[in-house]
């Protein structure tokens, strides 16, 4: 009997993501409201937050989809070049980011439009969802400042993607200060290029 209530709570929570995927993919996180996801789901609302603590919860379980797709197509974009320098594979990797967010912007703005206020209250699979994604930049980071501290390689990580990311997110928001998106592309490989100019003192 306990199999049979968990087979069904399992199902309705597979089912739940999947809708909430779909409207994440068209319409972002706005779009998930849990009367609707309950009526398409055929269920009761009160039965989402049996499966989920809250929607926030349901939208990182779609998140960390997104995330294991953000990482496949970097990968991806990766493994069809030539292995060459690690400077060019991190702006190959950039590249390959710009193009998911152009192609799938709401899915990734519902990355960072979710509302978390601290690491404490992120569960533990979801920052190992996103550790994956900076474990990508990291390796050629290393090859490049081979003699740097694995805790600068993982600040500097971090720096990487929130300028790739900010480069990116001003570009397909059309900012004033960003730059036209064709010329995207262009603008990350010169900021990658310039990255084993002399460090400063500072």
């Amino acid at each position: 009997m306990a199999g049979k209530v968990q087979k069904k709570r399992d199902d309705l929570r597979a089912r739940l993501i999947d809708i909430a995927e779909e409207r994440i993919t068209t319409g972002g996180i706005a779009d998930v409201r849990a009367r609707d996801l309950a009526k398409e789901a055929g269920c009761a609302v009160g039965a989402i937050y049996n499966v989920f603590g809250d929607m926030n919860d349901l939208v990182m379980a779609v998140n960390a989809r997104t995330f294991k797709r953000v990482g496949a197509h970097v990968s991806a974009a990766v493994a069809a070049e030539p292995e060459g320098h690690p400077v060019n594979t991190l702006i190959t990797m950039s590249h390959a980011y710009l193009h998911f967010a152009r192609d799938n912007t709401p899915a990734w703005r519902t990355l960072f439009d979710l509302e978390v206020s601290t690491e404490e209250s992120v569960p533990a699979w979801y920052l190992e969802e996103l550790q994956k994604v900076f474990a990508l930049i990291a390796a050629p980071l290393a090859r490049i400042f081979p003699d740097m501290p694995p805790e600068d390689v993982s600040l500097m990580t971090r720096g990487l993607f929130s300028a790739v990311h900010g480069i990116v997110l001003l570009g397909l928001e059309k900012r004033i200060s960003a730059v036209p998106i064709d010329q995207l592309e262009h603008m990350i490989s010169l900021v990658f290029n310039h990255l084993t100019s002399t460090p400063s003192k500072k």
